[in-house]
């Protein structure tokens, strides 16, 4: 699943192309799960709106309108926003499941069943298209004014945390730190991968309670979740499953894990092997000497 790396990256390649261009035009597949808003209200209500600006909470991205409302967008597991007209062969391949043959790039990405939301723009440019093969993705339309009950959830931005609040937020969980982690009401955009990475690099074991840590311990830990995630967003995100950037390049940093999916291989400080555990349904990587 995109975490914030993953989401961070994708704002900052759509929003030059997509900021500042008015919808013109909507299409969808019939309602589903993936719309939150119906498909009918946003055909209704999305049309003339200028996109004013893209922003990124935790990992929502949200497309701030001229009329100040605001169009929800969640990844989910599979979801991928790409512009039409891209002529990336990496990215048709991504999209197909394939590897094309350099002659089979030309046809271009075709909106399929899986394409749930295409925005047209009245400049005649490239459309903005939302695919999710699962569909665990959202779309959702808020009006002036309106909250979201799952932006409401959220804590405050990992990348904007610090080791202070992390220690107030941890005094009454007696949650493993792997898990408290993953908890999006404390620290909004952090997932599996890095909350792995983040607390090798801080050198505190997963399964630590999180009521036990110290405030030095969690002044580490916020360090090490931004350390990773910011060097992530510089490499283009992780690219270990399906998330491939919206012009189809892959990301580097999973050529960097340090224990993330490593089970049985070397730690790369002290040589022992990475261990796996679950911890609250999530598979969990640590290396048991630079953890404690």
């Amino acid at each position: 699943m995109p975490e914030l790396p993953e989401v961070e990256v994708t704002r900052r390649e759509l929003a030059p192309r997509l900021v500042g261009r008015t919808i013109a035009r909507v299409a969808t597949t019939r309602p589903s799960y993936f719309f939150i808003t119906a498909p009918a209200r946003l055909s209704r209500a999305l049309p003339g709106r200028r996109v004013s600006a893209l922003v990124r909470v935790g990992k929502y991205l949200l497309c701030e309108l001229d009329d100040d409302s605001r169009l929800l967008l969640h990844l989910g597991m599979t979801g991928q926003l790409f512009f039409s007209g891209d002529p990336s062969m990496r990215l048709l391949s991504a999209l197909r499941g394939v590897t094309l043959l350099p002659e089979e790039q030309s046809a271009g990405f075709r909106p399929d069943a899986h394409t749930h939301l295409v925005l047209g723009f009245g400049d005649g440019g490239p459309d903005l298209l939302f695919r999710d093969v699962r569909k665990f993705g959202k779309v959702e339309l808020l009006a002036r004014g309106e909250s979201s009950p799952r932006l409401d959830k959220l804590g405050i931005d990992a990348l904007l945390a610090t080791g202070d609040e992390l220690f107030t937020a941890a005094r009454k969980r007696s949650v493993a730190v792997k898990t408290f982690l993953l908890d999006q009401s404390v620290l909004a955009g952090v997932g599996n991968i890095y909350a792995d990475e983040a607390l090798f690099l801080a050198g505190v074991s997963p399964t630590r309670r999180a009521s036990k840590l110290s405030r030095a311990q969690c002044a580490a830990i916020v360090a090490a979740v931004q350390r990773v995630m910011l060097r992530s967003i510089e490499t283009g995100g992780s690219s270990i499953s399906d998330y491939v950037r919206p012009g189809g390049e892959r990301g580097g940093y999973q050529d960097e894990r340090q224990v993330y999916g490593r089970t049985g291989e070397p730690c790369h400080v002290c040589g022992s092997a990475i261990r796996r555990r679950v911890l609250g349904a999530r598979s969990t990587h640590y290396c048991v000497k630079c953890q404690r």
